[in-house]
């Protein structure tokens, strides 16, 4: 982005050349993004659940296992324990600096890997039956600090808790909303959270993908069906 800004204040400026000339300087003024490590992720993925699970001032045994039961399987027992090891050996006296986490994965993931991160602490959070308002709140801040739209926070949010017109919620449109403007957002969310887009992530978020794609689907269809195009 910064290199357009650069190069549309060069083209003011200085017309053709002056617009090459500031595409070329805001290449250095771009942030950089690196390649966060399977390790770091997991580690600080596992911070992340932690907060979730004590978000609500009480930790929830069906919480920990849903969080343990889906590090196996993304990983495997003995790599799952060992993350756990580590989080324990890093975390549990030094604190966890969510500014420190946001950071990584701001520059180390694609907007998509943050969606599917934000998918699974909801699915954290609804372990017990239930997702308190702190839960959201915390949700909420995360969802912030990794700079996703709000209306993205609200349609994972409408996959977990079910609420009124929640299939125009999941597809991020009001119930007013034309038959085209349903289509035109639900095109838009179908390629945004397609799998493959965290498929770099592994086999397990991958299936989570999926089941947030089916549940866009799913709404879709709904809403179809209710208006008959």
């Amino acid at each position: 982005m910064n290199r357009w800004l650069f190069a549309i204040l060069g083209y003011t400026l200085f017309r053709l050349p002056g617009a090459l000339i500031g595409f070329f300087l805001g290449s250095f003024f771009s942030p950089r993004s690196i390649k966060i490590s399977s390790r770091d992720f997991e580690i600080n993925l596992l911070a992340l659940a932690s907060l979730v699970i004590k978000a609500d001032g009480k930790v929830s045994q069906k919480e920990l296992d849903f969080v343990r039961a889906y590090f196996v399987s993304a990983y495997g027992k003995n790599r799952a324990n060992e993350v756990f090891k580590i989080f324990n050996q890093n975390f549990k006296n030094k604190g966890i600096s969510l500014n420190k986490i946001s950071n990584l994965f701001n520059l180390g993931l694609n907007y998509e890997s943050k969606l599917q991160v934000i998918h699974f602490l909801f699915g954290i959070a609804k372990a017990d039956g239930s997702i308190s308002q702190q839960e959201i709140n915390k949700l909420l801040e995360f969802s912030n600090l990794f700079k996703l739209s709000y209306a993205d926070f609200l349609s994972i949010k409408a996959m977990f808790i079910k609420e009124v017109d929640n299939d125009y919620k999941i597809l991020e449109v009001d119930k007013s909303a034309s038959d085209e403007e349903i289509k035109k957002s639900y095109r838009s969310l179908a390629k945004k959270h397609h799998p493959d887009k965290v498929q770099h992530l592994g086999e397990a978020y991958v299936k989570a993908a999926q089941d947030k794609f089916q549940k866009i689907q799913k709404a879709y269809q709904n809403i179809k069906v209710k208006r008959g195009f």
